[in-house]
């Protein structure tokens, strides 16, 4: 706003030096001079209400942005809530259910992780891919080297983006065929 009202004044500067020369040479002049400013009026009125339905925008889209993540993240907590129930359940629960309610919660998780758009990486037996696995082991086996073979930790996708590496061990291949 300072610059616009530095820009004001230059420009209204040099006309006030030739305002008295006008008044006595054209009385034209001084209409035209007057609907000048009035013009020029407008326009930093506009520019200074726009600039400020601007900065408006941009504080009602912050706090927009803001209720939507937090409205998703809502949402997520009450699924995962539910599994903690579950889980609750389960530790009250005698011995010989315990295996078949752990189970059960790992396929209620499961579905609660696909609503939310996450899904599982499969890395057993795929060709290692450094964008999807991270290895943690390098093992002689009789799969092809570069295959992995165990999975100690799952990976996942969220939306087609990976959110975890799935920790791997990928084969070196038959080590004693090659040294033969």
């Amino acid at each position: 706003m300072d610059d616009v009202e530095s820009l004001t004044e230059l420009a209204e500067k040099p006309l006030q030096g030739e305002e008295q020369n006008c008044q006595t040479e054209c009385p034209s002049c001084m209409a035209e001079l007057e609907s000048l400013r009035k013009a020029n009026a407008e326009l930093n009125d506009q520019f200074l209400r726009l600039a400020a339905d601007f900065e408006n925008f941009k504080k009602r889209s912050a706090r927009e942005m803001d209720i939507s993540v937090s409205s998703a993240n809502e949402r997520f907590a009450i699924d995962i809530l539910e599994v903690m129930d579950n889980l609750d359940r389960v530790i009250k629960s005698d011995d010989a259910h315990l295996r078949e309610g752990v189970f059960q919660i790992q396929q209620l998780l499961h579905a609660r992780l696909l609503r939310n758009g996450i899904t599982p990486l499969e890395a057993y037996k795929k060709l290692f891919n450094p964008a999807e696995h991270e290895a943690i082991a390098y093992i002689p086996s009789d799969e092809p080297a570069g295959t992995v073979i165990d999975v100690v930790a799952q990976g996942y996708c969220m939306n087609d983006k990976v959110i975890r590496y799935a920790k791997v061990a990928v084969s070196k291949g038959n080590q004693k065929e090659q040294e033969v």
